[in-house]
């Protein structure tokens, strides 16, 4: 058996232990105050390391290039209270335009 199907039989075997896991965890600690706000929290810095990687990152490198105009745009649409629709459009059209006058 190679490392790869072993890498995935392990992973899928911790993925059911977690998800029963979660079944059997009282509903009290659940409820605590502590572990709400950390639940609450843990998205939105999983949300934040993917776009950063996804903006900085190529390969290997980190790089600055048009994603970080079209997500200063995102943010500035964002705090202006934009739809969503218009954030995505926004921040697409100022990538493009960068990528085609900047870089």
């Amino acid at each position: 058996m190679s490392q790869s199907w072993i890498a995935v039989i392990g992973s899928s075997f911790l993925c059911y232990a977690l998800k029963y896991l979660g079944t059997v965890i009282p509903h009290s600690w659940l409820e605590k105050e502590r572990f709400t706000r950390v639940n609450n929290l843990i998205p939105i810095a999983l949300l934040t390391a993917l776009v950063s990687v996804n903006v900085f990152a190529n390969k290997t490198k980190l790089v600055i290039d048009q994603r970080l105009f079209g997500l200063m745009a995102a943010i500035i649409l964002l705090s202006l209270k934009r739809s969503f629709l218009t954030v995505v459009l926004g921040s697409a059209l100022v990538s493009a335009l960068a990528y085609k006058f900047l870089f």
